[in-house]
């Protein structure tokens, strides 16, 4: 008798067999599948069924489309364990990626996930069908990364499948967690940028918003990173090896995106870009189901290709392959890595143009959903009514211009109509005051790349000057050119010719004027007059307006009385870069403008935007960014979350983070606090075993969990943590056992997070990371009252092991510098105490928290400006403990490594890389005194827990689920769309 083809052994039978299909139907109220197998052989002939719950259960099935015209939805089918299997089992026989010998752990991941896929399918393509009926107003989130994660466990939780999937897996012979253990994350994206998007886009789902995320699809991600001896590697990310099993490419859906080429007017008085470089942008969608709701939203990612003609065959068999698949190559490669190396006019290129693709393709694909859902005529003075447009940073900014080309060059409307119905639809979130991360591009690559954007960009340019004009006037021309110089979109550019002949004329009226106010005062002299008709004009009070030519530098040569004149040039410098600043485009070319923090938009208004604020307030507002509970507590956190439910007595946390506050009148309950303190043991055991398996180290589950895990960069400090644990480290070695003992909490101190491949700083910063690590850890006299522990690779998945396992968090960046910060908000939705100065959304967090429950320390926000320039003055003088711990690094104490250049970076008071630009060591007094009140909280547990679970009752604001309403109310306009 052959054995069962999903036997307990996981092996299959290999008779000879005929399959066919009597209904497959994805978009019926359930997937209808129906097998029929016949195996035959010489002794036996035998049939195996494979059904699904609704042949089992013997449901009547409707059409597609109901009686509304709407695709059914999974409402009323809920999948048992049997019917779960059946579907794995259909799926690893008849949409295999691996051979069928075997139903081992890869195998198995990809069949649940298709089979979690096709549950997805028909919730999808019925939200889809009811806003096309509906032609609802949607919003379409553009960002260039999307941190997903892995995408099993958090699907099956939102559709209320986990039990029935892990014990259909049980009856497989698999284990549903080492089965999701086998899923990739998805590399599209690197940090908290790409992290917020993904949460929004749950909360969307689950709120029953209509929208879409637009991105790309990246197919080797950021990099993987490998921590050797040399510190940081960088290699490429493989997670579409294999294939994703996520995603369906849209072959049908497909839009031109143009490089190059150039400007011509065309027969009908249109402007036409023509000539230049063509590839073609394909859709591959990624469903997006909410939680316990029908709705399921779309994910669009973009990869680029070109025709199968542009293969040039003629040079492929002379023998020049290079040559043949060099335009392919060149489409392929937009779409190859995020963030490509820039420091080449190469790599800038290739970040220019993986910017206008996302927001090429997008628009393309929004204008003609809007055309489709209008039917004739269209109105496009509708179109800010039924489309919202998020540039999440400045990456999508070419949305502005590529919007009004469209508007303009192929639909034909007027500049006016198309610049007020892109101002009306655009808005912009800001996420950095970080002058570097401001993006500038070169006016001369634009020009180039993107000519007709470049013509459009100047036309707003011109726009905005003459608004500026008409606010402020031209009497005071040294306020004016104030204003011109910190709000225009062109960067050391002359200055539009109609402007030019303004500012001429506001000249001469204005000398006009003073000559006749100044002849009404008093009659002129005998010798006045005389002195008049021998000498130039007296200038004085007079502005002289300097402009860059020839006819002006004339002027200059003849002699004047220069006295009290007041000198306004307008001039560019021949020595700088002319330069086009994308915030200011997006501040100018959209209707709202967001910060992510209280304090981050407090400071995008008085400091990054001033001009614009002053200008136009009304633009600007605050959105405390937030995480998803669902995936960042209910899912990644299953122990707690039933803590929080007996507790708060209702699951309806999940989706009302609210609730959460009703653990604070149960916060010194001993049951509680037991059960919490059992739950984060329970977590810590799992970061044990897997800091055992990804670092070979061994650290008891019994210390602190100290933990930093973010983006390597000097402004968020892992350089001020790391020199604290080599403080605590030598005032250990400087002690008897008894007496580290007595002084010293154990602590396990862990990092994680990529440098920049091209960020040489942050690079030495990990490799002295692990420096440092490799020498305490292997510290005989030390043991287990402290580790450090760098993770390699950090990522959502990750993240979802450390963050419930955590028990102080590290946020400590220089005040003023962090936005936001999302996983702040992660840790303490977990219970994990935060250790942070006042910057980005730690402000909220302690707030909410209560200050008790928050260790703060450090320079405040207000104060860096006065530091730094005491700084550059001389002024500073170094705590001695700060002096003490650079000697020990500098002794050599962690390895022959030279780390003068890390050091290097915290002396002197001037210079490039020099001077304490993050003020480590003025924060470092401070931030040692703090941790000491950090180990006196941790020795009292009852206290401890108590901080613990205030801070997951206070996280309740956090939740991604508020930042969406406020969206939705302030800036997009959308409103809530429930599916029958």
């Amino acid at each position: 008798m052959a054995a069962s083809p999903f036997s307990a052994t996981k092996s299959f039978s290999h008779s000879n067999s005929v399959s066919s299909f009597v209904d497959c139907n994805l978009r019926s109220r359930c997937s209808k599948l129906f097998l029929i197998r016949t195996s035959r052989s010489l002794y036996s002939r035998r049939s195996l069924s494979v059904l699904n719950v609704a042949r089992n259960q013997r449901q009547k099935l409707k059409d597609p489309a109901t009686e509304d015209g709407v695709a059914g939805t999974l409402d009323s089918f809920v999948p048992d364990s049997a019917s779960v299997a059946s579907s794995i089992k259909y799926h690893a026989e008849f949409t295999p990626s691996f051979s069928p010998e075997q139903f081992e752990l890869p195998k198995t991941f990809y069949a649940t996930a298709e089979s979690v896929r096709d549950l997805l399918i028909i919730n999808w393509n019925a939200t889809y069908d009811y806003y096309e009926k509906m032609n609802v107003k949607q919003a379409y989130y553009l960002s260039m990364e999307y941190l997903q994660g892995r995408a099993l466990l958090n699907a099956i939780g939102n559709l209320e499948l986990s039990g029935a999937y892990a014990e259909a897996l049980r009856k497989l012979g698999h284990n549903l967690e080492d089965v999701a253990s086998q899923e990739p994350d998805a590399a599209l994206g690197n940090g908290g940028l790409g992290r917020l998007a993904s949460c929004f886009l749950d909360s969307l789902a689950t709120l029953n918003y209509p929208a879409w995320g637009y991105g790309l699809r990246y197919k080797y991600g950021l990099f993987k990173q490998l921590i050797t001896k040399d510190g940081q590697e960088e290699v490429a990310e493989s997670w579409l090896e294999m294939g994703n099993p996520w995603e369906i490419v849209r072959n049908d859906v497909s839009y031109p995106v143009k490089f190059y080429g150039e400007v011509i007017l065309g027969p009908d008085g249109r402007k036409q870009w023509v000539g230049g470089e063509d590839i073609m942008a394909v859709a591959y969608d990624v469903p997006i189901p909410g939680y316990k709701t029908k709705t399921t939203i779309n994910l669009r990612l973009w990869s680029t290709k070109v025709a199968p003609e542009e293969f040039d065959l003629r040079a492929f068999n002379a023998g020049d392959h290079a040559k043949a698949y060099e335009t392919l190559k060149k489409a392929e490669k937009i779409c190859y890595i995020l963030y490509p190396g820039d420091e080449s006019i190469e790599g800038k290129t290739l970040r220019l143009k993986q910017q206008y693709t996302l927001c090429s393709a997008s628009l393309q694909d929004i204008i003609a959903r809007f055309e489709r859902r209008s039917r004739e005529p269209v109105r496009w003075d509708k179109f800010p009514e039924k489309v919202a447009i998020q540039m999440n940073d400045t990456h999508p900014t070419l949305c502005i211009p590529e919007l009004i080309r469209i508007l303009m060059d192929d639909k034909g409307l007027s500049w006016k109509e198309a610049w007020e119905i892109t101002q009306r639809t655009v808005a912009y979130t800001n996420h950095t005051v970080l002058p570097e991360a401001l993006e500038k591009w070169s006016l001369k690559l634009l020009q180039e790349l993107l000519p007709r954007h470049m013509e459009i960009i100047e036309m707003i340019e011109q726009e905005l000057i003459h608004t500026i004009i008409s606010e402020y006037g031209m009497e005071d021309l040294d306020l004016l050119q104030q204003k011109l110089n910190q709000m225009r979109i062109l960067d050391n550019v002359e200055l539009p010719a109609s402007v030019l002949e303004l500012l001429v004329n506001s000249e001469e009226d204005q000398v006009v004027e003073e000559d006749e106010s100044s002849d009404e005062a008093r009659e002129p002299t005998d010798e006045e007059n005389q002195s008049e008709e021998q000498e130039p004009k007296d200038t004085e009070n007079k502005v002289k307006v300097t402009f860059d030519d020839e006819e002006n530098q004339s002027e200059e040569q003849e002699p004047k009385d220069t006295e009290n004149e007041v000198e306004v040039t307008y001039e560019s410098d021949p020595k700088l870069p002319k330069m086009v600043r994308m915030a200011n485009l997006c501040v100018v070319g959209g209707h709202a403008v967001n910060g992510v923090a209280e304090i981050h938009s407090e400071i995008v208004k008085k400091e990054v935007f001033n001009e614009f604020y002053e200008l136009w307030p009304e633009k600007f507002q605050n959105k405390t960014n937030g995480v998803t509970p669902r995936r960042w507590i209910r899912f990644c956190n299953p122990n707690l979350s039933k803590i929080i439910t007996k507790w708060t007595g209702t699951e309806d946390w999940v989706i009302n983070s609210e609730k959460l506050v009703e653990l604070r009148k149960f916060a010194n309950n001993e049951e509680l606090q037991s059960e919490w303190r059992e739950a984060k043991k329970h977590n810590k055991m799992k970061v044990v075993s897997f800091l055992k398996e990804k670092t070979g180290y061994l650290v008891s589950p019994d210390a602190m969990f100290d933990v930093q895990v973010k983006r390597i960069h000097e402004y968020k400090r892992q350089l001020l943590n790391i020199l604290g644990i080599v403080y605590r480290y030598k005032k250990m070695k400087e002690m008897s056992a008894e007496e580290r003992k007595a002084n010293f909490v154990p602590r396990v101190c862990i990092f994680g997070g990529k440098a920049f491949s091209t960020y040489v700083q942050a690079k030495r910063i990990v490799k002295f990371i692990t420096d440092v690590g490799a020498s305490i850890n292997h510290d005989s006299d030390i043991g287990d009252l402290l580790k450090v522990v760098f993770v390699p690779d950090y990522n959502v998945s990750v993240a979802e092991l450390l963050i419930p396992g955590s028990e102080l968090s590290q946020h400590i960046s220089t005040a003023g510098m962090e936005a936001s910060g999302t996983s702040n908000m992660k840790f303490a939705m977990n219970g994990c105490i935060l250790i942070g100065t006042l910057d980005g959304a730690n402000v909220e967090i302690r707030q909410e928290v209560g200050e008790e429950n928050f260790f703060l320390f450090g320079s405040r926000a207000h104060e860096i400006a006065g530091l730094r320039k005491e700084r550059a003055e001389g002024k500073f003088v170094p705590d001695p403990r700060f002096e003490e711990v650079k000697a020990f690094v500098r002794s050599g104490v962690f390895g022959p490594y030279n780390y003068e250049e890390l050091m290097g970076s915290l002396e002197g008071n001037e210079g490039y890389g020099r001077a304490d630009y993050f003020l480590v060591g003025k924060d470092f007094p401070s931030y040692i005194e703090c941790q000491e009140k950090v180990d006196e909280a941790y020795r009292n547990q009852k206290k401890w827990t108590k901080m613990s679970i205030l801070n997951t009752a206070g996280s309740y604001k956090f939740s991604s689920d508020r930042t969406i309403h406020q969206y939705v109310r302030d800036i997009w306009m959308i409103e809530p769309v429930v599916l029958p």
